[in-house]
């Protein structure tokens, strides 16, 4: 029962990142690389690799070592660890990728600060398992490359033309040239979040008809 119980809330911690607690469309957080790198989807992409790999990595290493970290000193260590990855990550992308690595510029080292990350690491890493946290980590990334890819893969569709580099449309498309620079981010980040919370919306409505007529039924019987 104990596994059960703890396969469920391994899950439970992985899916809520993807959707109910989205970091970008749900909690509007980690907006200046959201607006700043998506003009195209492989730099959202890159961004949202390089994420993952510091947020998966220090949550590991912050549950792993939760029990030593003085409380005085628990966000200094944190940011130490966090930017241990980050510089890996830099490293990394500008060895293996380094025309990715141009393009993301400075929001790389910037992951260092990422309220995302951070947050991660204060409101759950530090308070529990490294199997959970791991889990916890995972779904917030995933949803974070999510919401860069559909940003940015809006964005280059519009403004280029094309999608991770492939071109869409022939020669008569005329890219809207606005959409690839910073108030185009600004627009399209603008729709999605519109979109989303109408999706929410109409959920949380159909909830409340079922859990009504579910009520109406029960007091039938």
């Amino acid at each position: 029962m104990n596994t059960i119980n703890q396969s469920n809330r391994t899950y439970t911690e992985f899916v809520k990142g993807l959707w109910k607690e989205n970091p970008v469309f749900v909690a509007v957080l980690g907006m200046c690389p959201v607006l700043a790198v998506t003009n195209s989807a492989i730099n959202g992409l890159a961004m949202g690799l390089a994420t993952t790999f510091v947020l998966v990595g220090s949550s590991f290493l912050v549950s792993m070592v939760r029990h030593w970290i003085p409380k005085q000193v628990r966000i200094t260590t944190f940011i130490v660890i966090i930017a241990t990855f980050v510089s890996t990550v830099d490293m990394a992308l500008e060895a293996l990728v380094p025309k990715i690595h141009k393009e993301l510029g400075a929001f790389i080292a910037l992951i260092v600060v990422n309220c995302i990350i951070m947050g991660r690491q204060e409101a759950f890493a530090a308070k529990n398992t490294v199997k959970l946290s791991i889990a916890d980590a995972l779904g917030m990334s995933v949803g974070f490359i999510f919401a860069l890819v559909t940003l940015g893969g809006l964005r280059e569709i519009l403004g280029s033309g094309s999608f991770f580099g492939f071109l869409l449309f022939g020669d008569h498309f005329e890219p809207w040239i606005i959409m690839i620079l910073p108030p185009g981010g600004f627009f399209v980040l603008g729709f999605l979040l519109l979109f989303f919370n109408w999706l929410k919306k109409n959920r949380d409505e159909r909830l409340k008809k079922q859990t009504a007529v579910l009520s109406k039924t029960m007091q039938g019987a």
